[in-house]
């Protein structure tokens, strides 16, 4: 049994090392987002080769003859020459790849500033009495009440030192429920589904937020998520239409912000909630006069609550830009904002470096 639980940690820092190798193409493709469970993840692993065994004569033996038949490819071959790629799906959970990706990116673990008011009962052994259930039973106090007995009678012998405890002996432990404060975290998705957000822009946006989630899972023991889309307007939605949903029409970016802070407002208190507001768009707002609702919006009612603000912008050949320019104008060095220019599939990695790396 330890042979296989040795050779199983092998294979499992085996495959972290593929993965680690592997993570910019993973991150890039989004290949693992459809392989999502629960608490795991199937990769896809490939050139790892699997030992198979082949059964039936071994008719041209082991010789040293001059022997011509395994001079050539046999006539079941004629299909190729190389030896074909092994490959296998190996199933791993969020919290390495989350691990992987801190390790990966040298991203620094985030100190939670708050408690979330529902808390989790956990026992905790206070002290020992002479009653209690089996399964609790301390056995060092068990023994020691014994010896202590033996001696105190005159039984115990050195020479023959057995000690056999009896029912007066037996001590248990006893515990109290007590509540204990986990730290929690929201984060609020927002994108903006106008007609220059195309499947592309979406797919960027889908991959970066999967690594997001897993990070932020990573450092809290409680996560929720909620999903708001814009064009000129904004409204909540499931995690399924805020990836799908695409449609016409300007942009008005602050009615997004205003419905974050009012679902936050709502919900989720400052004093007990981790607040994380990650914005996706191409850069196109309605008008200037917008974009200064927004930074007033960010400056006076966000920041103050949050832990950090995010925006993420996607390129796209009909969206100007001009968002983001604004942006780090009004938030050159706020250590409290995290800006990032994703220009296409390849940048999601030093996207997420970007807007994890300052460990808020």
């Amino acid at each position: 049994m330890l042979n296989i639980d040795r050779d199983l940690g092998r294979f499992r820092d085996i495959i972290k090392g593929r993965v680690r190798k592997d993570l910019r193409k993973y991150m890039s493709s989004g290949e693992l987002i459809g392989r999502q469970g629960n608490k795991q993840v199937s990769v896809p692993i490939h050139q790892i080769g699997i030992p198979r065994l082949r059964y039936g004569k071994n008719n041209s033996g082991i010789g040293q003859g001059e022997g011509e038949e395994g001079e050539g490819a046999g006539e079941g071959q004629k299909a190729g020459e190389a030896a074909g790629e092994h490959g296998i799906d190996v199933d791993i959970t969020i919290e390495e790849l989350a691990e992987i990706l801190g390790e990966e990116l040298s991203l620094p673990r985030i100190e939670p500033k708050g408690s979330k008011s529902a808390r989790t009962s956990k026992p905790k052994y206070k002290g020992i009495a002479p009653v209690g259930p089996e399964s609790l039973r301390h056995f060092r106090r068990t023994y020691r009440r014994a010896l202590q007995r033996t001696i105190s009678t005159g039984t115990f012998d050195p020479q023959r030192p057995v000690i056999v405890p009896i029912r007066e002996d037996r001590r248990y432990r006893t515990y109290v429920i007590e509540k204990e404060p986990r730290s929690a975290a929201v984060l609020i998705y927002m994108m903006d589904v106008s007609g220059s957000m195309g499947k592309e822009q979406k797919e960027i946006v889908r991959a970066e937020a999967f690594w997001i989630d897993a990070w932020i899972r990573h450092n809290y023991d409680d996560v929720e998520t909620r999903f708001i889309i814009h064009d000129a307007t904004a409204r909540e939605v499931d995690r399924d239409t805020f990836f799908r949903t695409r449609e016409s029409g300007g942009t008005l970016i602050s009615s997004a912000y205003k419905l974050a802070l009012d679902i936050i407002e709502k919900n989720y208190p400052a004093s007990e909630w981790n607040i994380y507001p990650f914005h996706f768009s191409d850069g196109d707002n309605w008008s200037q006069s917008d974009t200064r609702t927004c930074v007033q919006l960010i400056k006076d009612r966000m920041l103050p609550i949050c832990n950090q603000f995010s925006y993420g912008q996607v390129d796209s050949q009909y969206g100007s830009g001009q968002f983001l320019k604004d942006l780090n104008e009004a938030f050159p060095d706020h250590e409290a904002v995290a800006l990032s220019r994703i220009p296409n599939r390849e940048a999601i990695m030093d996207s997420i470096k970007e807007l994890l790396g300052k460990g808020r």
